[in-house]
This record gives structure tokens, C-alpha cells and sequence, in this order.
């Protein structure tokens, strides 16, 4: 079959400044593909990449996709061959295909896409000072959230350890669980320190502890570590089966983190979650600050991958972050991801 295909550009804007150790992001860049068959059916996939982070963050991003979505159109499938090195264009176009074939946004035969099953998510408290996170920790509470991930590695360190310090003063692990998200803000000389103090807080795991790229030193960690590392940056790049096999071997992190616009687009975050099974390493699935055409597509594919009674939560509470956030049949009930199955709006 044949396909028409068009690309529209459009930029959204963050409600509030989300901050992380690589900097501070206040809009949001994303390019959205529909795709229409021979019966004018329309499919619409988001392709997001993350500003110096992304592998295919490139100049002339629009026209190499372009140049994929007309191959896509000419050839009838989708190049994935080639597309693996540009994991969010890939990302976008199987989400286009798939709401294409499904003719619309429930992109999954799950008990998540009948709205009978939530899926768990944690809340996200961004990087900012001691007086911003502390009340934007407290907000997450108070909306229900039982697991919490945290930014760190901006601000003071010793101000950091002050909030968890709070946090656990008053609620016990029990209660909350708490995650924190280096970015890779650690210097590697210091991680190992700085990760025992963040032990007696009952951390449930620490993202990307030291920048990607220093394998050996992280698996050093990995091995030495006082809690759960998580890898997400370090997988950037690695997109062959047995180059995902090898590094988990190699470094034996005791998570993964798992971004389809970063990690090889839905397919290839399938084939982590697969190979990491299979050597005992535990995942979950996140957003990358996509809009809600990309978050919609990520809990779909979350909800296929692993299953009914997910009870990990997962990445998937970004769908407030924007002003102008696009119409999705998503709604956050306490601390769950629920889908309401309306149709799409682009």
C-alpha cells in the first residue's frame, strides 16, 4: 500500500522551567508525521529529538525526515534498517503506522487500552533551589504519588541530601518511594562518596549516576554501588542486539531506563526489555518530554510490553508539563496512567 505523508513543525512550551544538569528547558521542539493511505485514512506520529542529547539531535533534522517518511511512503514499510540510528524519527513513524492501522489512538490490545487498567507512574520533581523543590515535592504527595523521582545534581549537593533528609522525616520508605536522576552530573572520582550519602535515605535507584560514554568506570560502580543504578544515556547509540548484550554484561547495572525517542524507537526498546530479561536486569519505560502524541504512544507500548498488573511504576507523568499540550485521551487518576480512548487532535 501507498501513502501520502505530511510533516508539520510546532514548539511547546514548558508551564514552568524544567531543569535538569544539562540545563534548564523552557520549550520543546517536535515534529509530527501523518500519514494517510489510499482510503484517506490519517496516522499521526511524534518525532522529538532532545536537544545535545539525542543521537540524531542534527543539523537539517526535518529534511533526513523527509527523506525517511517519503521512503516510508514509497516503499510501503517503514526503513527501520536505516532508521536505527535516528531513533526518534523512527520512534514517530511507527507511531504514525500504528495509529494509522489502528485508525486512531489506542495503539494496543491491552487491558490499558480498554480503560480497565491503570499503569503505575511516578511523579517528577524538576531541578531548582532548596525553596522550589521542597514545595514541588509536597504537591506530588499531596496528588498521590507513592513513588517520586527527583532531579538532582544542579543545585548544592548539600541542599539536596537536606530535602531527602525532610522527606524522610516525615514519610518512610514505606510510604514513598524515592528515585533520583543524576543526568550524569556525577564526577566519577566522587560518585561512589557522594552515592553513600544518598544511601541512608532508602533510594530505590540513581539514573545515570556519571556521564555516558566511561563504561569501565560504571561498571566499577555498578559493581561497588550502595544502591540500584539505573543506566538511560549510556544507551544512547547502542542499537545492534549483541552491542545491548555486551554492555549489559559488561557493566551489570541493576536497571534500565528505557526512552523510545532516545533507545532505538518501540522496536528497539522491545529488544532492550528482552535482553535485559533475559540477564536479570529489571526496566521501565519513560517519556522524553514528548508531547501527548508521543506519551500516548509510550503508554501503549508500556502496557504491551509488560503486561496486565504492572506494579513498577513507570516514566509517564509528563503530560502536564506543557501550556499548549496537544488533546489525548489520557487522564492521571492518583497515581495511575488511565486511557479514555477519544480520538486524537493534531
Amino acid at each position: 500500500m501507498k501513502y501520502e505523508v505530511s510533516i508539520k513543525e510546532r514548539v511547546l512550551h514548558f508551564l514552568q522551567p524544567a531543569g535538569t544538569s544539562r540545563g534548564v528547558y523552557r520549550e520543546r521542539r517536535s515534529w509530527f508525521v501523518s500519514l494517510t493511505d489510499e482510503n484517506r485514512n490519517v496516522g499521526v506520529g511524534e518525532c522529538a529529538p532532545l536537544p545535545d542529547l539525542s543521537c540524531d539531535d542534527i543539523p537539517e533534522y526535518e529534511k533526513f525526515l523527509c527523506g525517511f517518511a517519503e521512503k516510508l511512503c514509497h516503499e510501503g514499510i517503514i526503513p527501520y534498517d536505516e532508521l536505527k540510528q535516528y531513533p526518534s524519527m523512527l520512534f514517530g513513524l511507527e507511531t504514525a503506522m500504528l495509529s494509522l492501522q489502528r485508525r486512531g489512538t489506542k495503539l494496543s490490545d491491552t487491558l490499558f487500552a480498554e480503560g480497565k487498567e491503570g499503569i503505575p507512574i511516578n511523579g517528577l520533581v524538576w531541578m531548582g533551589t532548596f525553596d522550589e523543590m521542597l514545595p514541588r515535592m509536597e504537591e506530588k504527595l499531596r496528588c498521590g504519588f507513592r513513588c517520586v523521582k527527583i532531579k538532582i545534581g544542579a543545585i548544592d549537593f548539600e541542599d539536596e541530601l537536606e530535602l531527602l533528609r525532610l522527606i524522610r522525616k516525615r514519610f518512610s520508605k514505606d510510604y514513598v518511594e524515592l528515585r533520583v536522576d543524576a543526568n550524569g552530573a556525577f564526577k566519577h572520582t566522587e560518585a561512589l562518596k557522594l552515592m553513600e550519602q544518598l544511601s541512608r535515605f532508602d533510594i530505590h535507584s540513581i539514573e545515570q549516576p556519571i556521564k555516558q560514554g566511561n563504561t569501565e568506570e560504571l561498571a566499577r560502580l555498578c559493581r561497588e554501588t550502595p544502591l540500584p543504578i539505573a543506566l538511560d544515556e549510556e544507551l544512547i547509540g547502542i542499537n545492534g542486539g549483541e552491542e545491548k548484550k555486551k554492555l549489559i554484561e559488561y557493566v551489570r547495572p541493576q536497571y534500565l531506563v528505557l526512552k523510545p525517542s532516545l533507545h532505538g524507537g518501540m522496536a528497539g526498546t522491545r529488544e532492550w526489555v528482552e535482553i535485559s530479561r533475559a540477564l536479570g536486569v529489571g526496566s521501565w519505560i519513560t517519556s522524553a518530554l514528548e508531547s501527548n502524541v508521543g506519551l500516548n504512544a509510550i503508554a501503549h507500548l508500556c502496557a504491551s510490553v509488560y503486561g496486565s498488573h504492572i506494579t513498577m511504576p513507570q516514566g509517564l507523568g509528563t503530560g502536564q508539563l506543557f501550556s499548549d499540550n496537544i488533546p489525548m485521551p489520557l487522564e492521571i487518576i492518583g497515581d495511575e496512567l488511565w486511557y479514555r480512548g477519544v480520538k486524537n487532535q493534531v
